[in-house]
């Protein structure tokens, strides 16, 4: 087992890596930018040493930095947590160059699911059900016209190095294809270094559906049934639960025999979660696989009674994965995203100082934070400041207790998603559990947040 871990990360999820290793017995090491230096990952962890400036590519991008750091403290592995460089290649190349264990896939594994068009390949060789599209990346406007003509439209433009929904372009007919296509290529050469796009048959009233997977270097593999990830909002992820209120018994095997396969066909070493998406009549399609732990991995924590970091850590130090786990029959879970962002306000991003904070308790209740009274929320990451994950033993419980929660969350100092939450709970489609990922196209959440008030 390794004796101490350096997070290359930040936030709640660092804090949730501490707070396993100290469980486990290993010392840990917090990385921080300056403007980081009063978060609570620092104060936690064992040690903690600055990495650069408040930028991300100057500090926990900085890969040069982090390994110096990890060297000089005697690191023995390495946890990059989500984002950053939790699926970066090169990065786990260079911890092997160093010696140094990097927490999750073989970058051979991350490099042929990191890249659409080749984790597509390699599923359909599996045998794992794809969307139609183009086998690989589309060069000209003619050549996506003349695909969409063969798929039927409306189709998809999808940046191949994509992610957080960048990249994409939703097209209904030849006349909007062009500037799409032109659209995509900018934005995914903007946010990516990379412009290229491919294109697939897009499918209406989708289902986010994703499968929890394990796999160790011995060759096994099993997965920890699914999570519905469809309340988005510009294909980001807002709420997440399990078990999905669309699967059923047939389908969650079917799905996760599939999830299986995938791992199987990389020979995957680590946690991860496969994605599809699932059409109204219940066909499924590979839509990636995300080499690292999960936002929202407490709810299938909190449904499974699991430790998911726990079990990624042993994986990585070469324990054999726990084996097949079982979803339980009676128990549901919800997690709500909390950003520091104006729902009243297209979501626009609120940075600036918590003068007040409150965080909801009781049985059920779990808030991953790491925030507190009088900190300040920096500009220049990602604006999630908290996740409240209820359980309960069905969902409509799970509902009502979720709703209680956020009533009593209280942030003061910064807007935050928390009204919009309130809001969605008492939402028939979400309360009814017949909602896809169109569901806010169809919920006037600033009227109902505003008649909340």
């Amino acid at each position: 087992m390794f004796k101490k871990i350096l997070i290359a990360n930040r936030g709640e999820i660092a804090l949730r890596i501490i707070r396993t290793c100290k469980e486990m017995g290993i010392q840990t090491v917090a990385v921080y930018s300056t403007a980081d230096r009063d978060s609570l990952h620092v104060r936690f962890a064992d040690e903690a040493v600055c990495i650069g400036p408040p930028k991300s590519k100057d500090s926990y991008l900085n890969m040069q930095n982090i390994m110096a750091v990890a060297e000089l403290v005697n690191a023995d592995a390495i946890h990059p947590g989500y984002g950053f460089l939790a699926e970066n290649a090169e990065f786990a190349e260079l911890c092997a160059t160093y010696k140094i264990k990097f927490i999750g896939p073989t970058p051979a594994q991350m490099r042929s699911m990191g890249d659409k068009i080749t984790a597509k390949e390699t599923m359909l060789k599996a045998g794992v059900p794809c969307i139609p599209g183009s086998e690989g990346l589309i060069d000209t406007v003619a050549e996506a016209k003349k695909i969409a003509k063969q798929i039927g439209y409306p189709v998809i433009l999808k940046a191949t190095a994509g992610g957080g929904g960048k990249g994409m372009r939703i097209v209904r007919d030849d006349a909007g294809l062009e500037h799409a296509y032109n659209m995509a290529r900018t934005e995914a050469g903007a946010s990516f270094g990379n412009d290229a796009v491919y294109l697939e048959k897009f499918i209406e009233e989708p289902h986010h559906i994703e499968i929890q997977v394990a796999g160790d270097r011995y060759g096994a593999a099993t997965h920890l049934s699914e999570r519905d990830c469809s309340v988005q909002r510009r294909h980001q992820k807002l709420v997440e639960e399990a078990p999905s209120p669309f699967v059923d018994e047939e389908l969650r095997k079917k799905m996760g025999d599939a999830a299986v396969k995938a791992v199987q066909a990389i020979a995957y070493e680590s946690v991860g979660t496969v994605e599809f998406l699932v059409d109204k009549h219940k066909n499924f399609y590979f839509m990636e696989m995300n080499t690292r732990i999960q936002v929202e991995h407490p709810v299938t924590e909190e449904v499974m009674d699991f430790d998911l970091v726990k079990e990624q850590i042993l994986i990585a130090a070469g324990t054999p994965i726990s084996g097949v786990l079982y979803f339980p029959d009676k128990m549901h879970a919800i997690e709500c995203r909390v950003n520091a962002e104006d729902p009243l306000n297209n979501f626009a991003p609120s940075p600036g100082k918590i003068t007040a904070l409150h965080t909801p308790k009781g049985y059920g209740v779990r808030v991953d934070t790491h925030v507190y009274a009088g900190y300040t929320v920096p500009p220049y990451y990602d604006s999630l400041l908290a996740k409240v994950i209820c359980r309960a033993k069905s969902r409509e419980e799970c509902i009502v207790k979720m709703k209680r929660a956020l009533e009593e969350f209280i942030i003061e100092g910064v807007k935050t998603t928390i009204p919009f939450h309130i809001a969605l709970m008492d939402n028939e489609e979400f309360r009814t559990g017949k909602f896809d990922t169109g569901l806010l196209d169809r919920f006037d959440y600033v009227t109902a947040i505003k008649e909340l008030s």
